[in-house]
Formats: C-alpha cells, structure tokens, sequence
C-alpha cells in the first residue's frame, strides 16, 4: 500500500485525530476521494487526513470482463480487507461498484455527491448512436449497458474493454472501437464532458444502481468515524440509494447482471424510482417505475423489484445464470 499524506493544520488545543482513507489509484478514484476528504475537513478542519492507496483485484486484472472475476465486488474486496484489519478507518467507492451484502462488521456509512447518473456514447465523428453504421463495434464493460442497448440496435458488435477512462478513451481513439458507453459521472469529474457524443435517457439505458454518487464505507462499530462522516451525507442521495440497492438486493443481482435501477427525489419528498432486468442479447427487457415517500424508500424498491419478478423477471435471471460469461449474446 502507498501512503498520501493530506494535512490541515489544528485549529483547536485539542490533540488533532487523525483519519486514514483507503481508496484505489486511479485518476478517477483519487479525485472522488478528494471529494470526500476536502467535505471532511470542512467539517472538521482539526483532523489530519492519510490517503492509503489500495490495488484491488479488478485494478490488476485486465485481461478479463469484469463479469468474470467473480459475483462480489471486484473493486472493492481489497479495500474491505483493509478496513477489517484496521489499516485504514474509513474507504471511498463509486456506489454502484459496492455490493448489497456488506461484510460483516462493516456499514455503508455515508453517501454523497451524486453527479449525473445516465450512461453515455462517446463516438468517433461525435456519430450519435442510431446512426452508427451497421456492424459497428461498440465497447462496454457492462452486461447491462450492453444487454439494453443491444435491444436498440441488434446489428452492432458490443465488445468488452476494461481500464481507467481515460485509458479506455486511448483505446478508442486508437481504433480498438467505433464506439463506447461510459458513466456520464467519471467523465464530468475528470473534466472529460467535451468527449461525450450523447447522454442516454433511463428509458434506454437504465443506470446501475448507485451510479453517479459515492459512498463511504467504514466499520460499524467505529462510533468517532461515523459521527464525522454523518455530518457530509446528503440525504436526498442516501434515500434514492436506498430504493435503489433494496431493488438490486430483493433481485439478488450484482455488478455483472442487467439489471438497472435509478431513483429520483423530488423536493415534495415524492420517490420516483425505475427498474429494469434484461436478458443478455437484448431481445427481452422488463421496465418499470415506482413512486414512494423516501421515508420508505427500501419498501419502494421492494415492491417494484417484487413487480418485475411477477412480470417475467425471475425467468431472465435463472436463464442468466446458465449463460458463460461474455458480452456477446449466445
């Protein structure tokens, strides 16, 4: 593990606490972590923050989709470790990276600033996306991006492609694809929006769970981190997270099963939440929306994701399971 320090000097008597965040190396995990320390500080101006940098299982495996590394979070096992051995007190994560099933012993403790949430195509020529030509390669790492957007247009080739953004975008202009679908959040946060061609609304492409927001996860005993953190939670992002993992979690669905879900909520305090499960080659997908209060927000995502499995759902995920692990439709 790597060390940053980032320190703010006391500005009290008191013995200055200090804070050790674990986080990946990458650009885009930096920066979001940066986020996070810098609404910590603001709070807290007295603590001293160490970055401890953490090489996850999905950072050194490249050679492979990220479906099949496995059924729990890829990026995030490390860093869980590390927090469970006390080497760091607090990690930052993209939600939609962190599974429903948290370890024991650890919480999802606070959650805040989400940016845009929606998937988007960056393309060579700024080509939006029906009017790719025909056989176009098309580069995701996700099941779900591709499984939905198959359903659009059956006559490109979606290809896996794995790697940082911008590493990803190299290999784009470098000629690996025509096309590729991204989060509109990393590219926002890396200054990178002048690369978006469009941005996909939810009715084509649904967004992962907890796309857009991060997340701080630490242990749920450790009563000092979670009152510092509490203070940076916004609470409007924590409420539609909560419909929105309560749908994943109630579909048993992980990072590598199509299945979307985003929540809005709205300044009433009305929940509007909307769920998807698609089959991988795109020729079946189940969509519904849901509205709620956020003081029920888990039941909100409950009932829809209860919904979904009435409509046909449940049929998708057991054929799902018997299906190797590619981007390519059977």
């Amino acid at each position: 593990m790597l060390v940053a320090s980032v320190s703010t000097p006391s500005t009290s008597n008191k013995q200055r606490s200090t804070i050790k965040v674990g986080t990946r190396e990458s650009q885009l995990a930096q920066l979001q972590t940066t986020i996070v320390t810098e609404a910590i500080k603001a709070q807290h101006p007295e603590i001293e923050v160490e970055v401890v940098f953490v090489t996850t299982r999905g950072d050194k495996t490249l050679d492979r989709p990220i479906s099949a590394l496995g059924t729990r979070g890829v990026f995030v096992k490390e860093l869980e470790e590390a927090l469970l051995a006390h080497e760091v007190d607090l990690v930052v994560h993209s939600l939609k990276d962190l599974p429903t099933d948290l370890p024991e012993g650890l919480c999802l403790a606070s959650v805040l600033n989400r940016a845009d949430p929606r998937d988007v195509l960056v393309s060579k020529n700024k080509t939006k996306f029906v009017d790719l030509p025909p056989g176009s390669k098309v580069a995701t790492s996700s099941r779900r991006r591709a499984a939905q957007l198959r359903n659009i247009r059956h006559d490109l080739e979606f290809i896996d492609i794995r790697g940082n953004v911008p590493t990803r975008l190299r290999k784009h202009d470098e000629g690996v694809c025509d096309a590729m679908v991204l989060a509109a959040a990393g590219l926002i946060r890396l200054n990178l929006e002048d690369r978006i061609t469009e941005f996909f609304d939810y009715e084509r492409s649904t967004p992962a769970a907890g796309q857009g927001a991060l997340a701080i996860e630490c242990r749920s005993g450790d009563s000092e981190v979670l009152a510092t953190v509490a203070l940076i939670e916004d609470k409007s992002v924590r409420a539609e997270i909560t419909s929105e993992r309560a749908f994943l979690e109630r579909l048993g669905g992980g990072c590598s099963v199509p299945i979307g879900a985003i929540a809005h909520l709205n300044d009433n305090g009305q929940l509007q939440l909307t769920g998807c499960v698609a089959s991988i080659d795109g020729a079946s997908i189940i969509r519904e929306s849901s509205k709620g209060v956020a003081a029920e927000a888990e039941k909100v995502g409950i009932e829809l994701a209860n919904r979904l499995l009435e409509l046909g759902a449940r049929d998708l995920l057991d054929h799902l399971k018997q299906i190797p692990v590619t981007l390519s439709p059977p």
